[in-house]
């Protein structure tokens, strides 16, 4: 393959992130699967995206919503089988479509065969696949801590060790200091990549290099060169995307993670401008307003800092994460005007932009009571705030505004019984609204959230600006616009949002009266500077 082809398809695309348990059920037990999606293709393809990028579908116990891996080479019987994901690949490849795995490398299940034998002696050939320290019971190595709480080791009676975990129990951490667990892994990921696999979602890739000994988990000493022993052994040898995510990512290690090169990944998922509306070192559910200004400085920071020297993910859903259009739009008056606003802000930056299942329809966060959420943190947390004093309502707030359940309710895909999800009865309750809010009312329609998704992808296709122009932060300072150009030797973009539901002038000294309009997410109102509610304008100029 060309150099050229090599390092640029993915800068052109945009991927969709589908949640499978969620976006279509085919033979009506409630749970989405691989045959569901095969149906909807066609809709992906009508929208224009180039990828789809599946939360985890292979072999797994469901402890941590397939996170936990029994079997890499395998699909989980809920969502089909090895044919369907094939039949899958080969579908979506037709409509120009890639699919893009979500690959969990750091650990495994401890239903895994590798765990079951490792556990079973010492003298195990497996055994060392997994992080061991000796001890006695109740004695712990040192006090770390799990993700999701309690102690990060577990006692094994049978081999009198304590094994590592830095999420569930049921997910012990991979030892990637051995070299055979490392060429397992190869084997698996070259394995999927000749099926036809177009790319790889890293699941916490920036905590393989742990050391638990010095509490070293993420970004430890031998990462990088982990992940370029990993490229080389498997990714550069197709023309594939890589995405890690890299929660504790900085510019400088983004840089590293993403070089040009191409000897380590396409690109990584960072946080920091996702983490801005929570209390300072506090956990996610104490909520704090969204700090304009640093949004505008952080993801203007990323733009400029990785310009020419690694590539930006774009995002601001995914199946963690509440939607964007109820966390900083407005679900209720402008529902349709600030998804598109948020959408209009965010596809003009540079980057892979991401698009959560339901983003481009504007679908909302919900309000169940607690028995109806499925999310094991909501729930766990729900119960300690619960022991600890704190009143019901304050804790239905906060689940409100942050359960990662708020993505994980069904696709709405039209007005009929559970929104056209499935005609059993949905693993999670579908939200209320699907009546007004689903794809069929959208689809045809040339105002619709749907067709501004679309007209986005389509214009990152036809400019050139939107992959190589360089961006400008205009109005730092400004409480009301977020404001921005793209701009190469030839072209210039300006994008002007209003980022609230008020009235406001935009104090621009250019002149965009001989602009092309692009798009504007409000009709005849192309050219002066008063902006209303949630307005965003795009404007383009052949230099």
């Amino acid at each position: 393959m060309s150099e050229d082809k090599k390092t640029n398809w993915w800068k052109n695309a945009v991927i969709y992130q589908i949640y499978p348990k969620s976006f279509k059920d085919s033979n009506d037990d409630g749970i989405g699967d691989l045959n569901g999606i095969i149906q909807k293709l066609d809709y992906l393809k009508d929208l224009g995206i180039d990828a789809v990028w599946l939360s985890p579908v292979f072999k797994s116990p469901q402890d941590d919503n397939g996170y936990d891996i029994s079997d890499y080479q395998d699909i989980d019987p809920i969502f089909g089988t090895l044919e369907d994901m094939e039949h899958l690949i080969s579908e979506a490849k037709k409509r120009n479509i890639g699919i893009i795995m979500d690959l969990v490398l750091n650990h495994s299940s401890d239903e895994h065969y590798w765990f079951k034998e490792a556990k079973k002696s010492k003298d195990n050939p497996y055994h060392d696949y997994y992080v061991w320290r000796d001890g006695k019971e109740g004695e712990l190595p040192n006090d770390m801590k799990a993700c999701f709480g309690g102690s990060a080791w577990e006692w094994v009676p049978e081999i009198k060790q304590y094994y590592f975990h830095q999420f569930s129990v049921k997910q012990p951490d991979l030892n990637w200091e051995n070299p055979k667990v490392r060429e397992e892994l190869y084997s698996m990921i070259n394995w999927w990549m000749d099926k036809g696999v177009e790319g790889f979602r890293l699941d916490v890739i920036d905590q393989i290099a742990k050391e638990p000994d010095k509490k070293i988990t993420n970004n430890g000493p031998r990462l990088h060169e982990f992940i370029r022993e990993l490229s080389k052994e498997t990714f550069q040898r197709k023309d594939i995307v890589t995405v890690g995510e890299a929660g504790g990512a900085t510019i400088n290690t983004a840089k590293m993670f993403s070089n040009p090169d191409g000897s380590e990944l396409s690109m990584v998922f960072q946080f920091e401008h996702i983490v801005l509306d929570q209390q300072e070192g506090k956990e996610k559910w104490d909520i704090a307003p969204l700090p304009f200004i640093k949004l505008k400085e952080v993801l203007s920071r990323w733009q400029k800092e990785l310009y020419k020297c690694g590539w930006n993910s774009l995002f601001w859903d995914n199946h963690d994460q509440p939607r964007i259009v109820s966390r900083w739009g407005d679900d209720k008056e402008y529902r349709v005007e600030s998804a598109k606003m948020l959408a209009v802000l965010l596809h003009g930056m540079q980057g892979t932009p991401y698009i959560y299942q339901g983003e481009e329809l504007g679908m909302t966060n919900v309000q169940y009571h607690i028995e109806d959420y499925r999310d094991i943190e909501t729930l766990n947390m729900y119960k300690e705030r619960k022991d600890k004093g704190y009143s019901e309502e304050s804790i239905m707030e906060s689940i409100y505004k942050r359960s990662r359940d708020n993505a994980r309710t069904p696709m709405q895909w039209n007005n009929s019984a559970n929104a056209g999800f499935t005609e059993g009865l949905p693993w999670i309750k579908v939200n209320p609204n699907y009546v007004k809010i689903n794809a069929a009312e959208q689809i045809n329609d040339p105002d619709s959230i749907f067709t501004c998704y679309k007209t986005m992808i389509q214009l990152r296709k036809k400019y050139n600006v939107f992959i190589d122009g360089r961006f400008e932060l205009l109005l730092p300072d400004d409480t009301s616009f977020f404001a921005y150009t793209r701009e190469t030797s030839n072209e210039k973009l300006y994008v002007i949002c209003n980022f609230y539901g008020k009235d406001a002038v935009c104090n621009l000294d250019d002149n965009l009266e001989d602009m092309e309009l692009l798009y504007g997410n409000y009709k005849g109102n192309k050219k002066t500077d008063m902006y209303k509610p949630y307005e965003a304008r795009m404007y383009y100029v052949k230099k």
